[in-house]
């Protein structure tokens, strides 16, 4: 192999890391902005139950957690998709024990668990989640800014 065909191949190895770099930071961007809108939901139903506890009907806040919850669970599952993304750049899987291992791994080395030859899926996620419009009820796409039924905002 001639010094230019090394070099060619060199550069070609760090512009593919560079790339993947790229790729691994916007998708954690990604998981990052997802953890605080579930951060942003977990205190609007902090503040909706505190309203009702003053109001003292409790029950009122069902509605607003409902809600909140359900777009928690939705995007916790878009995490989720994110994060096996991440991983399948990095070229790596989770073992049963917590271990981190290359992806075309047969066995684990720590704990020896023997992986199913298949190649992985995403998780459950890969379709868009579902969720209910927060006016009607009906269901809404998690990435849908109006409902379909009645047209209010989702958020």
């Amino acid at each position: 192999m001639s010094f230019f065909d090394k070099l060619k191949e060199g550069a070609s190895k760090a512009a593919d890391k560079a790339k993947d770099t790229v790729e691994i930071t916007r998708l954690g961007t990604q998981i990052s902005s997802k953890r605080k809108e579930i951060e942003k939901c977990f205190n609007q139903m902090g503040e909706a139950v505190f309203e009702a506890y003053v109001a003292k009907d409790l029950s009122s806040a069902e509605a607003e957690i409902e809600r909140c919850s359900n777009n928690v669970i939705v995007l916790q599952q878009e995490i989720a998709v994110l994060e096996h993304r991440i991983k399948v750049v990095k070229n790596e899987k989770d073992c049963t024990c917590g271990n981190v291992v290359p992806l075309d791994s047969k066995f684990c080395p720590k704990c020896g668990h023997q992986f199913e030859i298949k190649e992985e899926a995403e998780p459950e996620a890969l379709e868009a989640p579902v969720k209910p419009c927060p006016s009607c009820g009906a269901e809404m796409d998690s990435s849908d800014k109006f409902c379909g039924s009645c047209g209010a905002s989702a958020q």
